[in-house]
């Protein structure tokens, strides 16, 4: 049953650390820092700002006479949360609370929390909590009744719903044991999953991009699924499946939907989600969608493509680059926009909320999945029935004669098909 209650007064704080050589424009990361609290409905931001630093305090994070002045602000504001925009010891944790009377979270607490309100499947709940766990393991684990909320969550928001943390290290250990064990059973079932996806002749194109770059929008408009699309970070966890036909007498596609990546995604966090984003792994293509109208879109891209590297996504995958959101632009940058994509190869200038730009785009897809086939001469003997059933489930075989001693065939396939053929 929802209750209503008013939503929990948060500041947020963004420390530009002057020592720290490759900190971004301190602007758009508090910027972001406040897209990322707008993004839990339970937080309603009162203020944010910027707090520039030499270096960070040990046990204090800030400096004792910039404490006190903003205990006035978050006093004057009646501020029951502070999101502070990059990592916070344990002790520094301890002492701010404890300096300003409030609840405090990090940045790896706050996107856990988004990760828990969004995670839908069972595996993204499950990797959520391993994530969540094994961050409270580092943290002076205890009970907060201050700020009460109804959802079941992790624990860093305390309420009467939820179970309140007060247990030791070997319990949360026992506990990851255990969520592990049942992370490696969904596991397998999505293996089983994906086995039996494979037999599907349709190959995978994965949307990938900066979080709040438009995936979400872009996959609706393609598919007329309604995956929650809004202008919030974060907005879609679990990747989301749709079979497509191309238009023009294009193939069918299955078309995947990813959640979205941030800079300084903490590691524990890009661990956790791994197996979500295996999904792009498996893609025969790959669409990097860019919210070309952001100032910081070249960085984004670089976070991006930083995050496809860790993940270790072959190379060989042919990958297209749509700058959407170019509705958002005044049009004589548009237009300059457009040209810029136009003379180069695989990059196409769109607008997914108004379908500007999609269809070269679309006729490209088509033609990058076709490009990849290649034609290859095979002999199966009699026995080897399992493999020619499972060339003609791919819909691979062109053409197929009858000899003494088996079949001849002239398939026509993807190098993964291929490669899976030939380790069967």
């Amino acid at each position: 049953m929802e209750h209503d209650r008013e939503p929990t007064r948060a500041w947020v704080l963004h420390p530009d650390i002057k020592s720290d050589r490759d900190r971004r424009p301190a602007g758009f990361a508090l910027e972001e820092a406040v897209s990322l609290a707008a993004a839990l409905p339970e937080i309603a931001v009162i203020g944010s700002e910027i707090v520039p630093l030499q270096r960070p305090q040990a046990g204090l994070l800030f400096g004792k006479g910039k404490i006190e002045e903003l205990k006035a602000r978050i006093e004057a504001n009646e501020i029951e949360l502070v999101l502070v925009d990059g990592p916070v010891t344990p002790i520094q944790q301890r002492n701010l609370e404890k300096a300003w009377g409030v609840k405090l979270l990090d940045r790896t607490g706050l996107i856990l929390e988004i990760f828990s309100d969004r995670a839908a499947t069972r595996e993204g709940v499950l990797q959520v909590e391993m994530a969540a766990l094994s961050y409270q393991r580092t943290r002076l684990v205890r009970a907060w009744t201050h700020l009460e909320r109804q959802r079941g969550g992790l624990g860093f928001v305390g309420g009467p719903g939820e179970t309140q943390i007060e247990a030791d290290r070997r319990a949360i250990d026992e506990q990851l044991v255990r969520l592990r064990r049942q992370l490696e059973k969904v596991v397998k079932t999505r293996d089983l999953h994906r086995k039996a996806r494979a037999k599907v002749p349709y190959p995978i194109v994965a949307l990938v991009g900066y979080t709040n770059a438009g995936k979400s929008t872009l996959f609706n408009r393609l598919t007329g699924a309604e995956v929650m699309a809004k202008d919030m970070l974060f907005a879609t966890l679990d990747p989301t499946m749709r079979a497509v036909v191309l238009p023009g007498g294009g193939p069918e596609v299955i078309l995947s939907d990813t959640v979205g990546f941030i800079s300084d995604l903490p590691t524990e966090l890009v661990a956790a989600f791994r197996a979500t984003l295996e999904e792009v792994l498996a893609a025969d293509l790959i669409v990097h969608v860019r919210d070309i109208s952001h100032p910081e879109t070249g960085a984004q891209a670089a976070d991006v493509e930083d995050i496809l590297a860790s993940l270790g996504v072959d190379k060989a995958v042919p990958l297209i680059e749509l700058w959407n959101k170019i509705d958002r632009l005044p049009e004589a940058e548009a237009e300059a926009m457009r040209n810029a994509a136009g003379r180069k190869d695989g990059v196409f200038a769109t607008s997914a909320l108004t379908g500007a730009g999609l269809e070269p785009f679309l006729a490209e897809v088509a033609r990058q999945l076709d490009a990849e086939r290649h034609e290859t001469r095979l002999h199966l003997p009699f026995a080897e029935g399992r493999k020619r059933a499972w060339l003609h489930d791919q819909g691979v075989v062109e053409t197929e004669e009858q000899g003494e001693d088996g079949f001849d065939l002239l398939v026509r396939w993807t190098d993964r098909q291929e490669k899976r053929f030939r380790e069967m």
